[in-house]
């Protein structure tokens, strides 16, 4: 018996030298940062996907355990192979890091969508590669129609891929490389910039941690009230990690309109608002400091835009006799909060018509697209150019006039105490004149395609800044079957380019042009 007892210590010893070798040697494997980081975010898929398995064994709408379980299979299949026979680089070069990036966003988009066309509720892949895209940038733009009716089983894993996407799988994946001797504080920068970087803690596992927790404990405090409100378990679930990820998907044709209830559409309000605000101005109010959100000046102009848009539409729907005043008031903050955080969720309804934004008065539509294309602020999990941003341009064009009337007056952009550095200056500019030309683009784009100039523009901006509904065609109670094929494999890519904020993609799309074009030239000279 001691025997025995002796040889299976020395077995277990020898497992564990054997895991501990390929862990810290893995001399043995591929040096790939992309392949292992996207095997990193497949890895974080499979429990989402046992959840939405556990859902559908718990529900008796349809039997769509296999489709689930296949997909869970193939991604945990793929997960495993690629962090097995893959290994990051510990100088990893700024393109490897955005190409990091950039392909995980597409691996999980890729993957997420096949429990989604096993279920065969979406027809093609292409519809279920729409949806999964949809749902990793937190957009919420959907083909699925009609969405009641799905086993409830693939309306969570509609959910939870918004709930992975809204805070970022990258930002997840960094928790584990510390771990393995690299660091990730140059992943969490590319899958959210900003003018500058604002760590929570000192070590960017720490950070991340921090981050997810707090994400978690929202999610948590919205299912809550939204059970106190009324709703079920499972209702009050999916559409709280939906409201946090400010990506807007619902189990329902007629989304929050579905509930009819105002209870129901103040606990979401409050929850966008909040997830569609800086987490790190949250970790600093919940550390003792909430005075934190009165001293962002950020923070003061997104509540400030919010409200004005909500009072100037109620205004608006109810002197143009589109509803009457209560009716405005709720649709009026309900949609303005709803596109002012890219949430895009909808609260019209057979008895709540007037939600429908596309029936508004012309002048109550315009204010909707400077939400669209604002978003949320920088730090959050929402969508849109973001209004520090917005701040920026919106103080650099003002110096610039001062500077012209003015020649030799010295003026800087300051945020609070400081002044803003030229080369963020012309960071910031770059990109708000990327968003605007890619915006242009795609409206030109979609309108080759068959679009109408109405529904072309504001779905581009509608994909640019991940909000969901658009005007036109697409409004809040349609969806983007109204868009071709073709027109919906552009809306994709914009889902995707403004989701990592154009550097992620355009960089892997240069860097791939540059090693095209050195492979060329080697070609040639022999």
């Amino acid at each position: 018996m001691t025997a025995a007892f002796s040889a299976a210590g020395r077995a277990r010893a020898a497992v564990k030298g054997a895991v501990r070798l390929l862990v810290a040697d893995r001399s043995w494997s591929v040096t790939s940062p992309v392949g292992f980081v996207v095997g990193l975010g497949l890895l974080f898929m499979v429990p989402g996907m046992l959840v939405a398995i556990a859902v559908e064994w718990g529900s008796s709408t349809s039997d769509s355990e296999v489709a689930l379980g296949l997909g869970a299979l193939t991604t945990l299949a793929a997960g495993a192979l690629l962090v097995a026979f893959t290994r990051l680089d510990p100088d990893m070069p700024p393109a490897s890091v955005f190409a990091a990036v950039a392909w995980t966003w597409i691996g999980s988009s890729l993957f997420g969508a096949l429990p989604l066309w096993f279920s065969g509720e979406l027809g093609s892949f292409d519809n279920a590669l729409f949806e999964s895209v949809s749902g990793y940038t937190a957009t919420g733009s959907t083909v699925l129609s009609p969405i009641e009716g799905v086993g409830r089983g693939v309306l969570m894993w509609r959910q939870i891929i918004q709930w992975y996407g809204g805070m970022g799988m990258v930002v997840l994946a960094v928790t584990i490389l510390p771990f393995l001797g690299v660091g990730g504080l140059s992943l969490i920068s590319a899958e959210a910039p900003g003018p500058t970087s604002d760590r929570l803690a000192p070590r960017v596992s720490s950070t991340a941690r921090r981050l997810w927790a707090l994400y978690g404990g929202i999610t948590a405090a919205v299912a809550g009230a939204l059970m106190i409100a009324g709703l079920s378990l499972y209702d009050a679930v999916a559409h709280a990690l939906t409201t946090a990820s400010t990506g807007g998907f619902s189990p329902y044709d007629h989304s929050i309109g579905h509930f009819d209830s105002v209870a129901v559409e103040a606990v979401v309000i409050v929850g966008m608002l909040a997830c569609g605000a800086s987490f790190t101005l949250h970790w600093r109010a919940l550390s003792g400091n909430p005075r934190a959100y009165g001293q962002s000046s950020e923070f003061r102009t997104y509540l400030i835009v919010i409200l004005a848009a909500a009072a100037a539409a109620t205004m608006l729907n109810w002197l143009y006799d589109v509803s009457d005043f209560s009716s405005s008031v709720r649709n009026g903050i309900f949609n303005a909060a709803t596109l002012g955080t890219s949430t895009g969720f909808g609260n019209a309804s057979g008895a709540n018509p007037a939600g429908d934004f596309a029936g508004w008065a012309p002048g109550a539509q315009a204010l909707l697209l400077p939400l669209m294309v604002m978003g949320g602020m920088t730090g959050s999990t929402a969508g849109g150019l973001k209004v520090l941003r917005a701040q920026v341009m919106a103080k650099y064009m003002r110096v610039g006039l001062l500077r012209v009337k003015h020649p030799q007056v010295v003026a800087r952009v300051k945020l609070g105490a400081g002044a803003l550095s030229e080369p963020i200056l012309q960071r910031v500019a770059g990109l708000v004149a990327l968003y605007a030309f890619t915006a242009f683009a795609g409206t030109m784009v979609l309108s080759m395609l068959g679009q109408d100039l109405i529904t072309a523009s504001s779905g581009a901006i509608s994909a640019l800044g991940n909000m969901g509904p658009a005007l036109g065609e697409a409004g809040p109670t349609s969806n983007f079957l109204v868009f071709t094929r073709p027109a919906r494999a552009v809306l994709m890519a914009l889902m995707l380019v403004g989701r990592l904020e154009f550097f992620a993609v355009f960089l892997v799309v240069v860097s791939a042009y540059e090693r095209s074009r050195r492979l060329a030239r080697v070609s040639l000279r022999r």
